[in-house]
């Protein structure tokens, strides 16, 4: 789950990060109130969506030549008209892809004197398995085109778990950011407070980008984004709080319901597999035999016939989907149910494209004989890869 900037920052303030003073609102006619609560003279004005690339993005209705999604402001008139231009209107940035996001908050923002820009965050390292520093003098810029062009200015500093982030961690941290005097000594406070909150919050990713340190010397944090660990947000009550459903899909808002792994995608053929690694797979020969998955679903080992229902009602709300590939090795996960869940929501809902399903593992014979005795039209395979090819044939030959 992610969270906004202003909510990421205020959890951050609560542990003792240094925050800029900040103000969200939700309508234009509370910009001027924001505004002077933080003074001036200079204030930032950031749209707050689930995406980075902010600042250089561009909104849909306001032409190419119209400024993007952060911007400087000098008066409390600039606060409010750009309020009033940005609310409301969708922003496209790299991360949004060419549909953008709607914009309907903003977070006001005391402006800061700028020296460096830095980039700082924590995630968990597979290959390492403990918690990284990851660090660049490179800040407030893609750290992605960092990563491919100069590789040697990011470094990744892990902790260990028993010991926390020591002296000699905050010191590999400052040394990596170029860090002395004052924002080496703000570094070694600043450095386990992120790392705190990272652990105690069950976060998967913390970025910060850019830390900034300022022409008096200190470091602020000017921007942050937070992930959560889905798994472990029963433990967070007031995380969940701060969930924005306007910023997810409607149909991965559905199949948290069901407690479904479902992610959105942009392809034609929807997918229906039990296994993340099975899915994955499913999707990669897809894309072999020239089409591209409209969705990553995973109805998990112990699925019941309802939860298979709603995951494939789920499928079949979305306009883009062409076919339906339901690809199941049953394991602890039977095929009957598999089955009767496809078999009662192609009932419920209807089946307007093709089916192709491939089942194979427990009680198979039994899931096949529903499938066969049901009166569908339902395409069988006999493999994964005999699944794939009949399925993009029967989308391509219907489109």
């Amino acid at each position: 789950m992610n969270i906004h900037e202003y909510q990421a920052k205020a959890l951050l303030k609560e542990y003792g990060a240094p925050i800029s003073g900040g103000v969200p609102i939700f309508s234009a006619d509370e910009a001027e109130a924001a505004a002077r609560q933080l003074g001036g003279p200079l204030w930032v004005v950031k749209s707050q969506i689930h995406a980075g690339g902010r600042g250089k993005g561009k909104f849909k209705e306001l032409g190419p030549d119209a400024k993007g999604g952060v911007r400087l402001a000098f008066s409390l008139e600039d606060v409010v008209a750009n309020a009033r231009e940005m609310l409301g209107n969708t922003l496209v940035t790299k991360q949004t892809g060419p549909a953008g996001k709607l914009v309907n908050r903003l977070y006001i923002e005391d402006g800061a004197d700028i020296e460096r820009e830095l980039y700082l965050s924590l995630l968990v390292n597979r290959e390492t398995g403990k918690i990284s520093f990851v660090a660049s003098t490179e800040g407030g810029m893609d750290i992605e085109a960092v990563a491919e062009d100069t590789p040697e200015k990011i470094h990744t500093i892990d902790v260990d778990f028993d010991e926390g982030v020591s002296a000699a961690v905050a010191d590999r941290i400052c040394d990596a950011l170029k860090l002395d005097s004052a924002a080496r000594k703000d570094g070694h406070s600043l450095f386990p407070i992120l790392y705190t909150a990272f652990v105690e919050k069950d976060m998967s990713l913390l970025e910060i980008n850019p830390l900034i340190v300022m022409k008096d010397g200190r470091l602020r944090v000017l921007d942050a984004k937070m992930s959560f660990d889905g798994n472990a947000l029963f433990r967070h009550d007031d995380v969940m709080a701060l969930r924005d459903t306007s910023e997810e899909d409607e149909k991965e808002i559905e199949a948290s319901k069901y407690d479904l792994a479902y992610v959105a995608l942009e392809g034609d053929i929807g997918c229906m597999v039990n296994g993340a690694g099975l899915a994955m797979a499913t999707m990669d020969i897809i894309k072999l035999y020239g089409s591209e998955p409209a969705n990553f679903l995973d109805v998990g080992g112990g699925a019941t016939t309802e939860k298979v229902t709603a995951a494939f009602k789920i499928i079949t709300a979305d306009p883009n989907v062409k076919g339906i590939l339901v690809n199941i090795f049953g394991g602890i996960m039977r095929c009957d149910v598999i089955a009767e869940g496809v078999v009662t929501a192609v009932k419920d809902v209807g089946l307007q494209v093709p089916l192709v399903v491939r089942l194979e593992g427990t009680n198979v014979q039994r899931g096949k004989q529903i499938i066969n005795q049901s009166g569908l039209n339902v395409i069988a395979a006999d493999d994964l890869d005999d699944a794939a090819q009949k399925i993009v044939k029967a989308v391509k030959e219907g489109a």
